[in-house]
């Protein structure tokens, strides 16, 4: 077997079960730590916690459940979260106070703690570095993923490995998502915490699938060590790979997506400008529609792009469109050149590429998002029942 993620880093053993919707899994690592989050008012109970126990810069283990998100639950929520971080300190032999956690599911139920301490008792006894533990893990905190998502870069000084779970609920400012992200590099928790904003910033939250923010979205990064120390800069590109490859992953596994939709934004004054049109033209309906029907509408791209705030010229702007090895103009400098029936060729596989031009300054950004399908009212008509 063939190692895909977190347990090709140094330090890590993992595990995870699940059974019918709620699964349970852990991750074992000692190291420095950082954390981004959810940005919504109506945060989980693990959210909270957690914006208070990073802060610490430190953490020896992670617990995640999948099922229900533990989100407006109030005190007693809290106090779960509090719960099953101890679950995870006793079973682990670690203080609860370094454990981080995670919860997905149904927003407005409790926990089943009486479920949560069983898993975590079973999967405690089971934690491994084997490359199987890496699916395990992650197949335990899915909901309604159609895959795993996994990311492994490596370089000559350092690893980096993360899996990811989110298919729905997914916008800027991080989606329903949950990633759990691994190194053995040294390096200093303000160092780490700046990286992995900086990544999450230009992956995670450039991913749209359906508009909606979640209460649950959590990314921890821990850092063993184990490998020395290593370039700041350097260790900072890498963590951006890792998760744009997630972040790529979670938007072609939307919910009920058939496609795979990149938008990239040229010519921009800024980059945050050129990442707000970029998301504004990945998160419009019309284009989600569109690209779903292979019906190259690309008008609907400049009209995205022309409410998204930002200031430039639309008879200045230049477009293309492209399936990954063919790219087509649809307009140039403001001239439309549309080849519609090339245009359409390219929308016929599993991913639509735009890459708009405005030619107001020499930034860029690039978004990710998928069509938007029947699927994904089926999915999310019935979610509870």
């Amino acid at each position: 077997m063939v190692y895909k993620s977190i347990c090709a880093v140094k330090g890590v053993t993992a595990y995870g079960v699940k059974e019918g919707k709620f699964g349970l899994a852990l991750i074992r690592a000692s190291g420095t730590a950082a954390g981004v989050f959810t940005e919504n008012l109506a945060k989980a109970a693990p959210i909270e916690l957690m914006r208070k126990q990073i802060k610490s810069g430190k953490l020896e283990a992670v617990i995640a459940n999948s099922g229900c998100a533990n989100a407006y639950t109030g005190k007693r929520g809290y106090e779960d979260a509090v719960t099953m971080t101890e679950y995870a300190g006793s079973a682990l032999g670690v203080d609860a106070t370094s454990v981080g956690v995670a919860s997905t599911g149904v927003i407005g139920r409790y926990l089943d703690l009486s479920l949560i301490r069983r898993q975590c008792a079973d999967v405690a006894l089971k934690l491994t570095s084997n490359p199987d533990a890496e699916d395990r893990t992650v197949h335990a905190i899915m909901t309604t993923d159609t895959r795993p998502k996994h990311a492994l870069v490596k370089n000559e000084s350092f690893t980096i490995g993360a899996i990811a779970k989110g298919s729905g609920m997914i916008a800027p400012n991080m989606g329903t998502m949950l990633s759990f992200i691994y190194t053995d590099a040294q390096i200093e928790a303000k160092p780490l915490k700046e990286a992995l904003k900086l990544a999450a910033q230009r992956t995670f939250n450039r991913v749209v699938v359906d508009g909606d923010m979640s209460t649950n979205d959590i990314a921890l990064c821990t850092a063993t060590g184990d490998a020395g120390k290593v370039n700041e800069k350097e260790f900072s590109l890498a963590l951006e790979a890792c998760c744009r490859s997630l972040a790529q992953q979670i938007a072609a596994d939307g919910e009920g997506a058939s496609k795979l939709l990149e938008v990239t934004v040229r010519g921009a004054p800024k980059e945050a400008a050129a990442a707000k049109v970029a998301r504004v033209v990945i998160e419009s309906p019309l284009v989600k529609t569109a690209v779903y029907g292979e019906d190259p509408n690309w008008g609907r791209v400049i009209a995205a792009a022309g409410r998204a705030g930002v200031k430039f010229d639309p008879n200045a702007v230049s477009l293309w469109i492209s399936d990954g090895n063919n790219q087509y103009p649809l307009v140039k400098s403001g001239e439309i050149i549309a080849d519609l029936t090339k245009a359409k060729a390219a929308m016929h596989g599993n991913k639509v590429i735009f890459v708009l031009d405005l030619g107001a300054g020499k930034e860029e950004a690039t978004a990710w998002g998928c069509d938007l399908t029947e699927k994904y009212v089926e999915i999310n008509g019935r979610y509870t029942t």
